[in-house]
């Protein structure tokens, strides 16, 4: 038995030796990549967004990104509602602030502390700001009208601006004498004319908020306002001197009418300025404010923040980290605002931005923001679901559906029922 201890004792020490006396190999892992997910609603930004993720994953070979573009439509948030409510939502999204802001709120991380807030317009944060703390970053800045061919005008003999709705008929008529196609009318599409056309009438109220207001109490009406039945007056305009099947025409071939110079007008605004260098670099284009009427005064354009950057408060703290350095690398980084200004075509909701790369239009708008001849949109301030049902019944008025009393009373009677629910 003493034996048999001695034996295993002495196997013991021997494999003790052994082991003191070999090198002790250590494994190294690598750094494991954070990856971020970020849903992009700008289909018109797809391909050079995914080229300055791709910038930014090499200078960052730590995280890796994953961009989801959406859009072409309107965004009822019904894809990332899913998505959060089984817990895979994206880590970037974006939201349009006010209300919306409100209601996501519980998947809103606290930006307040980033360092380019001080950077920012002042006026850009205030959608995004609840009770003091600012939950977004800016995306940029917007502005729409009638975009317009230059070339096109100087071929029709156009020699002045049209700055009310007989001289926009009149430029028309001059257009179709040259044989050119004076608007490309994409009214497929029920964003377009139930946010940017319908918008027009909201954002050329005296007073827009009074008017919601109105509209949500009862004292204020759509069938008997003037602005209203301006507006559709102007749709007249684009309906008989645009393409054929203008309800046929979706938002890409309306978009290629136009930068392939088969049409010399396009309601739209200066997201749309990568989509025509793609087409038609060195295009000739400016943007002229709506006319809705006959009254001789300085047209405002439509100018504002139309979205915000955010993120989701659920994610891990690691991807929260990395999502806000992407974010200040966009807008503080050389390579980042080259992307933001030169390919983006953003108007920089930033002072220390310059507007000079972004494109022809931006420069206009520009022009405007600083002469202070902008109004903001409105839709934002839309009950549930109206953009929709504006864009429903205009499309029932186009088809000659409706009359221009019933589709006024339609907009009314959807925005009173939108209300009861």
């Amino acid at each position: 038995m003493t034996k048999k201890i001695l034996h295993i004792g002495l196997i013991g020490l021997l494999l003790s030796a052994c082991q003191s006396n070999s090198p002790v190999e250590e494994v190294t892992k690598e750094p494991q990549k954070v990856t971020l997910k970020i849903r992009n609603p700008k289909i018109e930004i797809a391909s050079p967004f995914e080229r300055m993720v791709r910038v930014y994953e090499e200078e960052h070979p730590g995280v890796e990104i994953e961009v989801h573009t959406v859009g072409g439509a309107l965004d009822d948030f019904s894809d990332l509602k899913a998505q959060m409510a089984a817990g895979e939502g994206p880590d970037i999204f974006t939201n349009p602030g006010y209300e919306s802001a409100r209601l996501w709120k519980n998947y809103l991380e606290d930006l307040s502390d980033q360092p380019w807030v001080n950077e920012a317009y002042e006026n850009s944060l205030e959608p995004i700001t609840i009770d003091g703390s600012i939950y977004g970053m800016p995306m940029n800045l917007e502005g729409y009208g009638f975009i317009y061919n230059k070339d096109l005008f100087a071929e029709a003999g156009i020699e002045s601006l049209p700055s009310t709705l007989s001289e926009l008929k009149a430029a028309a008529e001059k257009l179709q004498r040259a044989g050119i196609t004076p608007f490309a009318t994409g009214y497929y599409e029920k964003w377009k004319l139930g946010d940017h056309l319908i918008n027009i009438a909201f954002a050329r109220q005296e007073d827009p908020a009074a008017f919601i207001k109105g509209l949500n109490n009862g004292t204020k009406s759509i069938e008997n306002n003037s602005k209203f039945k301006d507006l559709i007056k102007l749709l007249d305009v684009t309906v008989k001197y645009g393409g054929e099947e203008p309800l046929s025409t979706d938002y890409t071939m309306e978009i290629h009418k136009f930068a392939s110079g088969r049409a010399a007008m396009i309601l739209q605004g200066n997201w749309i300025q990568p989509m025509i260098d793609q087409r038609s670099p060195h295009m000739n284009i400016g943007i002229l404010p709506v006319p809705i009427n006959d009254k001789q005064e300085k047209n405002p354009l439509v100018v504002n923040t139309p979205s915000y950057w955010v993120i989701n408060k659920q994610t891990t703290p690691e991807k929260k980290k990395e999502a806000k350095k992407f974010l200040n690398w966009m807008v503080h980084s050389k390579q980042g605002q080259r992307f933001f200004t030169e390919e983006l075509k953003f108007i920089p909701a930033f002072k220390h931005l310059e507007v000079k790369e972004s494109g022809p239009l931006a420069n206009e708008i520009m022009r405007f923001y600083d002469d202070e001849r902008t109004v903001s949109s409105k839709w934002i301030n839309f009950p549930t679901g109206m953009r929709e049902e504006f864009g429903y019944t205009t499309q029932q008025y186009i088809k000659n559906e409706l009359s221009r009393k019933q589709l006024l009373q339609a907009y009314q009677k959807s925005w009173e029922q939108a209300q009861r629910k």
